[in-house]
């Protein structure tokens, strides 16, 4: 009988700066078929877009070519290893280039690929009156510093099927890669949806490295070695389903929990979770213990794509700047509640000297005195702690002003004042995020390999209006008891991961046992969230059913302060929504605490 193929497919990054250990590691230790580097965020590519103005060989994600593809390259050619990133951000063509220079430095035969056509940039003057913002309905600004579609995985696989070691794209979806490189090991079609929901899937837990291996878990003292964790791996079959794991002997944890977590980060509906190719239902996928650091995955859905594109542009809003200062002692908090006030109004009236305007907004955070947990903070008393002070400003010169009336505080009020040791904080621009979308038919897509172009014929048509299959489970919130009950914090009963898409956050929450799954769906309501998190979320609360792990999904709207650059909060990307969400209390049954021996169990009688 012939064995079934398995293709390794290994996620050496997660960000633009995460650890330089994942390649090598990922190549020495993973024996793995393909290498995916994800590096792009929002964020990012604003970052990508100010560089490329200042130079045209600029605009990529270097770290990609003089750091990781350095540190393996003669490894990965040797191997057959073929690599797939998403470094090019807003110059892949450079970056093609650079890592060209790399391979001929090394000795090294490398046939590049370079993805283009998701810059919309030279589209946007005939398009204009056209674009709205897809949340708001809001004109496209003047100051757009870079737009970008989000393509698919359609382009990598026909790269690959060019012949090409490396795969260079622009922005691309973040699971297009491991999509791309399954649908030219496998053969799967355009409209296969269901298994390119599945090798989404896959793209989706590998995307954020070391997260899939047990980074940023909720029982984080369960994860073994952090300073030599195992960056993940996926074996991919071609019926679609996978195995998450990571490189013997390495640290960390691969567990259905974990991976639970990572399928739910960045996801609004999983239900209807958008893509390029496909649109994916993640609602039934199932995860089984397959071995030790082992982890089974199946069940993805999918639908027919729509026949638009996601672009993401960003623009010029201004200046920011952010002051901070540690304060000890009784009183702390108090303390450095009126150091913050005293800087503001000593700026405010200076600026009325000079003719400048007000701030265009202020944010004042106390870190140790808990202000993100609004009322619900119990360190109000803090004998140390931290004043977080961000401002904007449409003129750089007021801005330059704030930052020099920092450091006086050292010398001019609270006692116990310190921390300002880093010297003056930056001024730096704001740049906001805008998002809307575009006909596919408008977009012309290419694959560059030696000196030759080949365009990338793409299904633009769309889909249907995403109905749904019929027979996902149903789960019957639980009916209070009459008997005695006791409280317990969510953290007894769940796991759960926060994460961010513009202003908006979501809180994946899975349930410890799955007979835990419809108490919480009894306790944990929409509404009960949006109260919870009233003093941070300003637009609406959903929950979004997920049986198929025994969770559920909050998409927050107007959760992060503008998200991003845009916000002045100390956390714009929502990383500890969950972990304050696993201390709301939960009335559970006297019996449970003894019964099922309830993880963090703080119980009290009700």
């Amino acid at each position: 009988m012939t064995a079934e193929r398995i293709v390794r497919i290994g996620g050496a990054s997660g960000f633009w700066g995460d650890s330089a250990v994942g390649a090598p590691q990922l190549v020495r230790r993973g024996e793995v078929d393909y290498l995916v580097f994800d590096y792009l965020a929002e964020l990012t590519m604003s970052i990508l877009a100010r560089m490329r103005a200042k130079s045209p060989d600029q605009g990529y994600a270097v770290d990609f070519v003089n750091v990781a593809m350095r540190s393996v390259l003669r490894e990965v050619a040797s191997a057959g290893i073929r690599v797939l990133s998403n470094a090019g951000g807003v110059n892949p063509r450079a970056c093609g280039a650079a890592l060209a220079a790399l391979a001929r430095e090394l000795g090294v035969d490398l046939r590049i690929a370079v993805v283009e056509g998701d810059d919309v940039m030279p589209l946007l003057p005939e398009l204009r009156d056209g674009i709205a913002e897809m949340a708001t309905g809001a004109p496209l600004p003047d100051a757009v510093i870079s737009a970008n579609a989000y393509l698919g995985a359609l382009p990598v696989a026909r790269a690959l099927a060019e012949g090409a070691q490396v795969v260079i794209t622009g922005r691309s979806v973040d699971s297009a890669l491991t999509l791309g490189a399954l649908i030219h090991e496998f053969g799967w079609a355009a409209d296969d949806y269901d298994r390119l929901a599945a090798g989404s899937l896959a793209g989706h837990i590998l995307e954020c490295g070391c997260q899939a291996t047990g980074g940023l878990h909720t029982d984080w003292e369960q994860v073994e070695g952090w300073e030599d964790i195992g960056y993940p791996i996926a074996e991919c079959r071609a019926d679609g389903r996978f195995v998450v794991t990571k490189p013997a002997g390495t640290g960390g944890l691969v567990t259905p929990a974990v991976v639970a977590e990572q399928m739910l980060y960045e996801v609004g509906d999983p239900g209807a979770y958008i893509l390029p190719d496909v649109v994916c239902d993640f609602r039934a996928v199932t995860m089984e213990q397959a071995g030790a650091d082992r982890v089974l995955v199946a069940g993805a859905r999918g639908l027919p794509p729509t026949a638009t594109y996601k672009v993401s542009a960003t623009y010029l809003d201004g200046y920011r700047a952010t002051a901070q200062l540690t304060i000890l002692g009784i009183d702390a908090v108090r303390k450095a509640e009126r150091t913050a006030t005293a800087i503001l109004d000593r700026t405010r009236a200076l600026f009325r000297t000079l003719n400048l305007g007000d701030y265009s907004a202020s944010h004042v955070e106390i870190l140790g005195g808990e202000a993100a947990y609004g009322p619900h903070s119990r360190a109000r008393d803090a004998r140390e702690c931290v004043m977080w002070l961000a401002v904007t400003h449409d003129d750089r010169q007021a801005l330059e002003l704030f930052v020099r009336e920092i450091a006086p505080a050292g010398t001019s009020w609270s006692p116990g004042t310190t921390g300002a040791g880093g010297g003056r904080p930056k001024v730096q621009p704001v740049v906001r995020l805008f998002s809307f979308l575009l006909d596919k038919a408008t977009i012309a897509v290419t694959v560059t390999m030696d000196g030759g172009g080949y365009p990338v014929a793409l299904p633009v048509a769309g889909g249907s209006a995403m109905a749904r299959p019929a027979d996902i489970p149903v789960v019957t919130p639980r009916a209070a008891g009459k008997g005695p009950t006791v409280t317990v914090p969510l953290i007894a009963l769940a796991w759960a991961r926060s994460g961010d898409k513009g202003d908006s956050a979501n809180i994946g929450v899975i349930a410890r046992r799955p007979e835990f799954l419809p108490l919480l769906k009894r306790e944990l309501t929409a509404a009960r969230v949006a109260a919870y998190f009233a003093h941070l979320v300003a637009g609406d609360v959903e929950r979004f059913d997920v049986p198929g792990v025994h969770g559920l999904n909050f998409l927050m709207q107007g959760a992060l302060g503008g998200g991003g650059m845009a916000s002045l909060r100390n956390d714009p990307l929502g990383k500890g929504l969950a972990q304050m969400l696993l201390d709301i209390p939960v009335s559970v049954p006297a019996d449970w605490p003894a019964r099922y021996t309830l993880e963090r169990d703080r119980a009290s009688a009700v």
